[in-house]
């Protein structure tokens, strides 16, 4: 399926892929993106009027970007996690040495007041952690290293 978003004044292509999978792969102007769906109830009959309840989508906060090229020759993305966006550390779930699997949390980012999930890329072990809680970070800064 391709959209086009508008974001203040900018237009960006999308490209979502299967909807039924985990992750969805969603092409966003030439940068994949993985987006990791979290269902939420929706709320109840008696919690609104039905004439004035409107639908309740599902959150899709949880997301991991991967690099585009340029920042892949600059930091090898088999070994390094980037920031897909700017924003601040407001958790960190891993610890340096930690086995992970691919799909597990390791960072939170909060940007424009929305938590996004950080997850693994691949299966590994954790490295290095180059930031904190409350960092301010980059597009494509080095959050963290796997040690293999």
């Amino acid at each position: 399926m391709k959209l086009q978003v508008k974001i203040d004044d900018q237009t960006f292509e999308v490209e979502i892929e299967d909807l039924s999978s985990r992750p969805i792969m969603v092409n966003v102007q030439g940068e994949v993106v993985e987006v990791w769906p979290e269902e939420t109830a929706s709320p109840t009959a008696a919690a609104a009027p039905a004439a004035t309840q409107a639908p309740v989508p599902s959150a899709l906060a949880p997301v991991r970007v991967s690099p585009p090229p340029a920042a892949a020759a600059a930091a090898n993305s088999s070994s390094a996690v980037l920031a897909p966006l700017p924003g601040t550390i407001v958790g960190i779930t891993v610890r340096e040495g930690q086995t992970i699997k691919r799909g597990e949390e390791l960072l939170t980012l909060e940007a424009m007041k929305m938590k996004n999930s950080i997850r693994a890329g691949r299966d590994g072990n954790i490295g290095t952690i180059h930031v904190k809680v409350g960092d301010q970070v980059r597009h494509n800064q080095i959050l963290l290293e796997y040690a293999d």
